[in-house]
């Protein structure tokens, strides 16, 4: 599935909700669908700055593919971790780099997240980029 095909996948999902509360509460289901991080991830290096919970973030280059997992001592951060791991999992270093993330504005995530949340999120997608773009280096692109 493409970066695309999942963000609009996402924003499908989103769209039966009309209230923030209900998306909130699909956000709490989504984070219970997250697997456990292994505690061996839980480390410093893996903690994402900017982010008023805790939030480790571990990316994997498998072959030509990123695999990443996350964990959050917050519910609601949980789910959009399990958002952006569901977005950006599998996907090669260039794909991350050249996609075009528009699914947080489509469903209106940013804009009803408070200032630290919403900071916490562009932490955890900035260091996305930033896994991809040291990922595709290593590779020799």
């Amino acid at each position: 599935m493409t970066l695309n095909e999942r963000q609009d996948e996402i924003i499908e999902e989103f769209s039966i909700y009309d209230d923030w509360m209900d998306k909130y509460n699909y956000l709490i289901e989504l984070s219970k669908d997250l697997p456990d991080l292994d505690p061996k991830y839980k480390v410093q290096e893996n903690l994402i700055e900017g982010c008023q919970s805790k939030v480790w973030l571990q990316a994997n280059l498998d072959g030509d593919i990123i695999r990443f997992s996350a964990d959050s001592d917050a519910i609601i951060t949980k789910g959009i971790a399990a958002l952006l791991v569901r977005v950006f999992d599998k996907l090669k270093p260039v794909e991350i780099l050249n996609g075009d993330l528009y699914f947080l504005d489509k469903i209106g995530l940013q804009q009803n997240l408070s200032p630290t949340r919403s900071n916490g999120l562009l932490a955890m997608v900035k260091q996305i980029k930033l896994y991809a773009m040291a990922y595709n280096v290593k590779m020799g692109n």
